[in-house]
């Protein structure tokens, strides 16, 4: 399969517009024409349904699409690994989601990179279920996610676990003491839409059905700067924020009648590659 083509699929899928999917690419318009007829051809099914002026994928499109990602992802990995430079012999692919890569895993690599110079470090961020996809496929070696995986030649183990903290700035005082349910629709909260454990929605139907909050993003350290010297609040991730209340940019706010499930993480990694991943796992904990 014609990975030309997969790719030009993808970036289809992603603009809906052969004329802005041949700019992104490079490549005139007819060439994007004829490399998704040639992968319709080859695949036999119809990928996109043509409107007007855009299209959008059929469901034998929508399908296919996670397994074009996984087949183009694979080919990468392979060059990159067949290229490695022989100043770093050894090689470490690791998939993580955003908040384990900034709560527990940033600082814990950097270590690791000191220890060990011979060894080069790519990491892959992505949702859990993707990243669950990638070790599977052996795009990664091993993933951190907060999606428990069980299945044959895959192992899962756990890494860690982390509370979920009402924080706000340093120069609010008002809920000090603590605040409860009925009063968190009150505040000014900044929200994050947690993938991990259903924690995003477990915290939205906290508030009243419809709630606008006067701000949303998907990445949970991109709250931070703006809960300093403010009035606004946020639950985020204990170990996320630890040091801003250590040194008292940030403070917590008790939850006096309700609380947030902890959240749970997890080393997700294939059989295959069994003996170098426990190397590492228990490089790891022990950094």
């Amino acid at each position: 399969m014609n990975t030309e083509n997969l790719k030009t699929f993808i970036a289809l899928s992603k603009y809906k517009n052969f004329t802005k999917t041949a700019e992104s690419l490079f490549v005139a318009q007819s060439t994007v024409t004829n490399r998704i007829a040639e992968l319709e051809k080859e695949v036999g099914k119809k990928l996109f349904e043509r409107e007007r002026k855009n299209v959008r994928l059929t469901e034998e499109g929508t399908r296919f699409l996670d397994y074009a990602i996984r087949i183009t992802d694979l080919e990468k990995t392979a060059v990159e690994d067949i290229n490695t430079n022989t100043k770093y012999p050894k090689r470490l692919n690791i998939g993580s989601t955003n908040t384990i890569y900034d709560c527990h895993l940033k600082n814990k690599l950097k270590s690791f990179m000191c220890e060990n110079p011979d060894t080069a470090l790519k990491v892959i961020i992505s949702h859990s279920a993707s990243l669950v996809e990638m070790t599977v496929d052996g795009v990664v070696d091993f993933a951190f996610t907060c999606m428990e995986y069980q299945k044959k030649n895959v192992n899962c183990i756990p890494f860690c676990e982390d509370e979920m903290v009402l924080v706000t700035g340093n120069k609010n005082s008002e809920y000090a003491d603590g605040i409860r349910l009925c009063e968190l629709s009150k505040v000014n909260y900044l929200y994050c839409n947690f993938t991990f454990q259903g924690i995003g929605e477990y915290i939205k139907d906290l508030f009243p059905k419809h709630h606008k909050f006067s701000f949303e993003i998907d990445r949970s350290a991109n709250i931070i700067p703006y809960l300093f010297e403010s009035d606004s609040y946020s639950f985020l991730p204990k170990e996320l924020i630890s040091q801003e209340i250590a040194n008292g940019r940030l403070k917590e706010i008790p939850l006096i009648d309700f609380e947030i499930p902890r959240v749970k993480s997890f080393i997700v990694y294939n059989e295959k590659s069994k003996l170098l991943n426990e190397k590492f796992i228990d490089k790891l904990y022990r950094l």
